[in-house]
């Protein structure tokens, strides 16, 4: 179970049941004591009170009032709320826009000043559009949990991603790209990156890329991307449904 599974585990436990030992914990999330220790250091870092109690019959209380949701909700969580409200309403069909709207805006506005500094920034990658009728979507299969998270880092930090690719006709590549932007064509969400072994940008669909690894001190400057004048950036998209 990786770590942030873990974190939603011991805070769903100790929701549930009031309290808890720490050999209970690590049964639950299939963990050592000391792995559980470290993530309930992990989470008073983030901002919720759990208390311990020592001795027989003790263990961990989380305080239901002073959990601080919001603060644990990352760049890459929101920017997923976010353009999934997007993404609906590019197709045409978000029947409650307006309580999203207003749920949305009580998270942002929660977020602490950095959060919110690299939200926009990410959200300046953004490009939305429509896809063409006579694409083939029998071959369309899942997105890699890890692409956005990877993504969040590489695009912020300006810096190198590499990944396994599968094209077309399954033939398998490893690729090294500058990501400069997410293009959502819905269904498809399509990585728009400038390629330097090919000296050209490419797109690649999300659901054909696979184990996203982000390269350390390999940074790049960011390009001017050509879109089509059907594609709108998601600031632009966001004006017009604010008018």
């Amino acid at each position: 179970m990786k770590t942030r599974a873990r974190h939603d585990a011991i805070l769903r436990h100790l929701r549930r049941y009031g309290s808890a030992t720490i050999a209970v914990l690590a049964a639950e999330v299939g963990a050592s004591r000391r792995t559980v220790l470290r993530d309930i250091a992990s989470l008073r870092d983030e901002g919720f009170v759990i208390h311990s109690e020592p001795g027989r019959g003790g263990g961990l209380q989380l305080d239901p009032q002073a959990m601080q949701t919001a603060a644990r909700l990352a760049v890459a969580e929101v920017f997923a709320l976010l353009i999934s409200v997007t993404v609906m309403r590019a197709a045409g069909y978000l029947p409650f826009a307006s309580l999203a709207d207003a749920g949305l805006a009580k998270i942002e506005k929660t977020l602490p000043p950095e959060k919110i500094r690299d939200l926009r920034r990410f959200l300046e990658c953004l490009h939305v559009g429509k896809l063409s009728p006579r694409q083939d979507l029998s071959d369309m299969g899942a997105i890699d949990p890890d692409l956005l998270p990877a993504f969040e880092i590489a695009f912020l930090d300006r810096l190198h991603l590499r990944f396994d690719y599968s094209d077309a006709k399954g033939q398998q590549t490893l690729r090294e790209v500058e990501p400069q932007a997410m293009l959502i064509l819905p269904p498809l969400w399509y990585l728009v990156a400038w390629d330097p072994a090919r000296d050209a940008f490419r797109h690649f669909r999300m659901d054909r890329i696979a184990q996203p690894h982000v390269i350390e001190g390999r940074r790049f400057r960011r390009r001017h991307v050509p879109f089509a004048a059907d594609i709108c950036p998601y600031s632009r998209l966001q004006s017009a449904m604010d008018a």
